[in-house]
């Protein structure tokens, strides 16, 4: 943490396209002294995520260390223990009719993955058994499973990096059902996935790219598939925003412009109408069984990178989204990440408002202007800030109603998969428990000062406001690696399930380093060292 400013301009430069060799010609004092112009600003907005922070702090003090595993607090009254560890990958539980239980590995993990097998797994009495694997019938990564009328269903990639929903029957055959996603080119794919008491399949698909266009964020994915970019549910009219960008496709010090909901280096216009697809992005899509490709629709819209879903016992929906990334290009500098209530064709404010639905243009979310790319309208250079990107009022879109949030996370804790408590929980049952992956310091907001996320929340949707309670966390709030203890605690929890036996059911994906210098050394791949065989599945219960 002593070496934070330092690495705050590595950081921003390495992650923009610039490379190590680039920071020879940037200005950096011109970066230091913008950001002390415009540290005010800055300042509001930290001290809302500081007592944020503050409150979390306070609530995570009443947690107690587990016997078994005294580096995990969670409430007094209940136990955690291993299922199995030792998995590569692993991002979802499902259980089958009987009751046994399985776990998917993804083969993947935002890149190739040398040895990686995309597969599902059957675990009994702490031994995993290969029982399906999809090696060269998907293309990885599978990010959501789950069981119905005797077959997994699965989200994963095509092998022209679309994304599909499979459905994958005890003896391996996969039929697809949807596919075609576009925004799976980029770097957010589908992700969970469950059926609906009306019995139709509900399925989570992230947005293209962070902020609306395809930026240096996604330079790896833009490289692998350039007409990747972020789609829409609904018709919508554009403000012609373009920012302009080295042209990484060519690996020149080329200057190109690119727009929104477009390909990279696509330029586009004032009133400029982007049509909806029935399978976009940013989406949850609901589809028949019998008939998938006929009848999938978008049944709300507007997320970013929307994770799980689950339904309470009254039948309300609720979904969890990732928020965005105050990275360079269209840098969003938001407080929170949103866990929401969902309504059936509402809008949910990508990319135009925050996760508590302010607008990104107030003053109080400004980031360092040196972080936003250069701007134009019709070719004419424009202030460098943030800017709408939909003309709201010719789309028919209005500022999401705050009433939709079910809860607010601290900016970066990645809110993932998410479940509902049984009965048999007691004072916790019919409440909504999510797993937070946690943030990648220094990539997705070069500004953090400390991680976010890491651990299992907790929200009341029946009390009053939106409060996101910590509910298992390590004793310091990082991954257990970060503090020297590679499996003797909570790493990175993406999937959170109740099991059959009234116990949740934890899957923690593996340990993970941003490495920047891939960027540089592997010709712009995604700048995270992922570790294969550090990936658990943990069970807890009352005691």
């Amino acid at each position: 943490m002593k070496k934070r400013n330092k690495m705050l301009i590595g950081t921003a430069a390495v992650v923009s396209g610039i490379g190590m060799a680039g920071l020879k010609n940037r200005k950096i004092l011109g970066v230091l002294k913008d950001g002390m112009t415009e540290n005010i600003t800055m300042t509001n907005t930290m001290v809302k995520e500081k007592m944020f922070g503050v409150k979390q702090e306070v609530a995570s003090q009443k947690l107690k260390p587990s016997s078994n595993f005294p580096l995990i607090h969670l409430p007094e009254g209940f136990e955690i223990e291993k299922v199995i560890d030792g998995l590569t990958y692993p991002t979802s539980v499902a259980w089958d009719d009987e009751g046994a239980l399985y776990v998917a590995e993804a083969g993947g993990a935002f890149k190739d993955e040398e040895g990686a097998k995309a597969r599902i797994l059957r675990i009994e009495n702490g031994e995993a058994t290969e029982v399906i694997d999809l090696t060269g019938k998907i293309y990885p990564a599978i990010s959501g499973m789950t069981w119905h009328d005797g077959a997994f269903y699965i989200t994963h990639r095509e092998m022209d990096l679309s994304g599909a929903v499979s459905k994958v029957t005890v003896d391996g055959e996969v039929t697809r059902l949807i596919g075609g996603i576009i925004d799976a080119k980029s770097d957010h794919q589908p992700n969970d996935l469950r059926v609906g008491r009306d019995g139709r399949m509900y399925v989570c698909v992230g947005i293209g790219g962070n902020s609306g266009f395809m930026d240096e964020n996604v330079m790896a994915a833009v490289k692998r598939s350039p007409d990747g970019h972020p789609t829409t549910a609904k018709d919508i009219v554009l403000t012609g925003i373009n920012i302009e960008l080295p042209n990484f496709l060519k690996d020149s010090p080329e200057l190109i412009q690119t727009g929104a909901f477009v390909p990279f280096g696509t330029v586009t216009r004032p009133g400029q109408v982007i049509k909806g697809r029935d399978k976009s992005g940013g989406t949850i899509l609901a589809f028949d069984l019998d008939d998938p490709e006929g009848t999938v629709k978008p049944y709300a819209w507007g997320f970013r990178n929307i994770i799980g879903i689950a339904w309470n016992e009254a039948d309300e929906m609720f979904a969890a989204v990732n928020g965005y990334d105050n990275a360079p290009g269209r840098p969003i500098k938001d407080v929170y990440d949103g866990t929401y209530r969902v309504e059936k064709d509402a809008w949910y404010g990508w990319p135009d408002f925050t996760a508590n639905f302010d607008p990104v243009t107030d003053e109080k979310y400004r980031p360092v202007s040196s972080a936003i790319a250069p701007v134009y309208i019709n070719g004419e250079r424009q202030e460098r800030k943030i800017y709408f990107l939909i003309d709201h009022k010719a789309s028919g879109l209005k500022q999401p109603d705050k009433s939709l949030i079910a809860g607010l996370h601290e900016v970066n804790s990645s809110p993932s998969k998410i479940d509902i408590s049984p009965a048999s929980w007691e004072e916790y049952a019919n409440q909504l428990f999510i797993a937070e992956f946690g943030n990648m310091e220094w990539l997705t907001n070069p500004a953090r000062d400390k991680p976010a996320g890491s651990r299992i929340s907790l929200i009341n949707p029946n009390a009053k406001g939106q409060q996101v309670q910590p509910f298992i966390q390590n004793e310091e709030p990082v991954p257990a690696s970060h503090l020297g203890k590679q499996g003797e605690g909570i790493e990175r929890p993406y999937d959170v399930k109740f099991g059959p036996d009234g116990a949740m059911y934890i899957v923690d994906f593996s340990t993970l380093r941003v490495n920047l210098n891939r960027l540089a050394r592997d010709n712009g791949a995604f700048p995270v060292d992922f570790h294969m065989k550090t990936g658990i599945v943990w069970k807890v219960t009352k005691k």
